[in-house]
């Protein structure tokens, strides 16, 4: 618990839960958009039940992705550089995450609105099922993320729960917000190009430290935030950023069932 005394390991929780926050916001309107088929009496219960299961599938995902990386032996060799299974997983998910990343800005730019929308039977169990199916391809970003960004396992954790914890509470406010302001979810974006090559660099043998990149994400979130705040009523309406799922859709696919 040594961590507790440390101000980067608290600058690390800080910033860890802000952005798990910003970054389940499409983990939000897909639970959203799905509970929403429910009768009215179910729907809080669907997204409870939802956002209870993505925190359970990160905190798993955690715990064996810390496991690995904690194996350093050496397995084998590429030009003289020795390479475990831990920097498998870290150039692996740096990969993972530059092409994640890479290929939701184009969707938001350029892709087709409600191309993922999908028919969406109105059972309780059957939202259930696809809401868990999103889950787990939601945390692998999720907590990926999070190993580029701490060290230790009890903060990666501890965002988690926090960062669920608030979405359970303000999801609604939350979802409002970043698509009032797509900016910000652009900016998460760019945050995970950040990691995501952080991530290639310490699989590589190469430290940076977690400070630098602190400052960087904490330097670009103050800039955005003066923009926020002298962005008039008068000013120009911010693009919309294109939405693999939307209500549009998935009503036409429950009406045509």
């Amino acid at each position: 618990m040594e961590w507790l005394s440390s101000p980067e390991a608290w600058i690390g929780l800080v910033t860890l839960t802000v952005l798990e926050i910003v970054l389940g916001i499409d983990n939000i309107v897909f639970i959203s958009i799905l509970a929403a088929k429910l009768p009215q009496n179910q729907q809080t219960r669907a997204r409870q039940v939802g956002l209870s299961m993505a925190m359970l599938t990160r905190i798993a995902l955690l715990f064996s992705i810390a496991w690995i990386i904690s194996l350093t032996e050496p397995l084998f060799q590429v030009l003289r550089q020795d390479i475990s299974a831990r920097d498998l997983i870290l150039i692996g998910g740096g990969l993972f995450l530059l092409a994640k990343s890479t290929r939701e800005i184009h969707d938001k730019l350029e892709g087709a609105e409600g191309h993922a929308s999908a028919r969406i039977p109105p059972s309780f169990a059957s939202v259930i099922f696809q809401i868990l199916l999103l889950d787990m391809v939601f945390s692998l970003d999720s907590v990926i993320t999070a190993v580029g960004m701490v060290n230790q396992l009890p903060i990666m954790i501890a965002a988690v729960v926090i960062a669920v914890g608030i979405m359970l509470l303000m999801a609604g406010a939350i979802s409002d917000f970043v698509n009032r302001h797509p900016t910000v979810k652009m900016l998460a974006l760019s945050f995970l190009l950040l990691i995501g090559a952080t991530l290639i660099i310490e699989g590589l043998h190469q430290h940076i430290p977690r400070g630098y990149i602190y400052f960087a994400m904490g330097f670009s979130v103050f800039v955005e935030m003066l923009n926020l705040r002298l962005r008039t009523p008068k000013s120009a309406e911010p693009v919309k950023l294109h939405e693999p799922y939307t209500e549009e859709k998935t009503e036409k696919a429950t009406t045509n069932q």
